[in-house]
């Protein structure tokens, strides 16, 4: 039949993609299952792998690492999935549980091993959860980076509770998915972006305050004013160097900081008096585990949240989606449909 798959050459970049037919998946093992797959969506991680910072040096890649669709064949010992189940992929097939122990993204799909570019492929169990019922691939395919990466950071390791603060920045997947996961669960939002449009559609979906970041460069003094002077418990961190003291000046004393993104670079100077003095709790968050993604997958459906998807494009116009995601002009997930 052939296996429509997209390959990233070596040292990436745009004019390095390409787009040919491979063999089909082998039959899976022992512990293993087919998917067909149906769905991604686009994660800067992802746009750093093919535009080139993040790409494997030495070898080509089959980029993505979300990845939705339905098993299509079982493997022995597998009594978790069945044909024709929708499954969604994990960003850490072998994080099952727990702590995270391994350093980097060595067993990431799309990164440190092929990821879900393409129609069809052979993985183990663990590599995928079921989907939330009801829920396209498109949607699905969503939850893997961006959903994964919000639900640890308020819930895992935030520990939310109703009636706190919490602050997001601009209108990516993980910033979207925080403000609605934060909304469902009783807390206030504070959400900033650099257009009044967007702003407006934060509001409607639940954000109490909003803040435009480009009319109000000390945002995190607006922050304060906007909780009488306390500051947030939580800041979803998705800026880098560039937005860190500001976020580290709108949390409270004792705040959460969960340091998520790099969007605005990986080096910076660090406001160590100002987290010593507030006593702030700053932690690194890279997605999550598989336990992780299945709790994620039951909150979706006892809240009846729905992901914001901007736009689709078919798999051989991953260019020009990762174009659009480069804009800046994109509310929520950019999906791709295979």
């Amino acid at each position: 039949m052939g296996n429509r798959t997209l390959t990233i050459a070596a040292g990436g970049g745009f004019d390095q993609v390409s787009l040919d037919n491979r063999a089909d998946p082998p039959a899976p093992a022992a512990g293993e299952i087919t998917v067909r797959l149906r769905a991604s969506s686009l994660n800067y991680h992802d746009y750093g792998v093919v535009k080139g910072p993040m790409a494997p040096r030495h070898e080509s890649r089959i980029p993505l690492s979300d990845g939705a669709g339905d098993v299509t064949a079982v493997g022995e010992g597998v009594d978790e999935f069945a044909v024709g189940d929708a499954v969604v992929s994990t960003f850490f097939p072998d994080w099952v549980d727990g702590d995270a122990t391994d350093e980097g993204f060595g067993g990431t799909p799309g990164d440190g091993i092929d990821g879900y570019a393409r129609e069809s492929v052979t993985r183990s169990a663990n590599a995928f959860t079921r989907i939330p019922a009801g829920w396209s691939h498109a949607e699905a395919a969503t939850l893997t980076t961006a959903g994964v990466t919000a639900w640890r950071a308020l819930f895992v390791n935030g520990n939310l509770k109703p009636g706190q603060t919490v602050l997001t920045l601009g209108t990516g997947g993980v910033s979207i998915y925080a403000l609605q996961m934060a909304v469902a669960a009783g807390a206030r939002v504070i959400a900033t972006s650099s257009s009044d449009e967007k702003l407006e559609r934060l509001r409607a979906m639940g954000a109490e305050a909003v803040i435009n970041y480009r009319d109000t460069p000390e945002w995190g003094d607006e922050v304060r004013a906007l909780t009488e002077g306390r500051g947030v418990d939580h800041v979803v961190e998705v800026g880098g160097p560039g937005t860190l003291q500001q976020s580290m000046k709108a949390a409270a004393v004792g705040g959460h900081i969960s340091l998520i993104g790099v969007l605005t670079g990986v080096n910076g100077d660090f406001p160590l008096i100002q987290a010593l003095l507030r006593q702030q709790r700053l932690q690194a968050v890279l997605v999550g585990s598989r336990r992780d993604q299945q709790d994620l997958v039951e909150a979706m459906e006892a809240t009846g949240i729905q992901p914001v998807i901007d736009r689709h494009f078919p798999l051989d116009r991953l260019v020009e989606a990762f174009q659009h995601e480069e804009s800046g002009a994109h509310f929520g997930k950019i999906c791709i449909d295979i």
